[in-house]
């Protein structure tokens, strides 16, 4: 049996996180996730993380903040993450990419085909990094 892929979903949806809890581990990953920055940020440090979903508006420590500190970590920097946001706030991204985010994933998503998509994402990162 292959090696599950680790993945950290941090958002403070807790519907959200519930759905892709079930989604990406029936997709072949092991979960993981937070409800806030500071819990994301301790999780990331303490487990083999393969790949951050990284929601971009949380209240207290927002998805930037968690990216810029995630990068500046020795042991979180070279993991790949993809910002969550909302379609009508992908200009904002401008300034995520200049941090560190590798991608993105527009909200709402089509939750059963999270999966796909992140797998899609993090082989494309992947090969850039190869």
């Amino acid at each position: 049996m292959a090696k599950k892929i680790s993945l950290l979903a941090i958002d403070d949806d807790t519907e959200f996180l519930e759905l892709v809890n079930h989604y990406l581990d029936v997709g072949g990953f092991e979960v993981f996730t937070a409800s806030n920055g500071p819990e994301g940020l301790k999780i990331a440090s303490k487990k083999g993380i393969s790949v951050i979903l990284l929601d971009t508006v949380m209240p207290g420590m927002d998805g930037l903040e968690v990216l810029s500190k995630l990068k500046k970590n020795k042991k979180t920097k070279n993991i790949p993450i993809f910002m969550l946001t909302a379609k009508s706030a992908i200009g904002d991204l401008d300034y995520a990419f200049e941090i560190g985010a590798d991608d993105y994933i527009t909200k709402p998503v089509a939750i059963r085909e999270l999966a796909d998509k992140v797998k899609f994402k993090l082989d494309k990162v992947i090969k850039v990094y190869s």
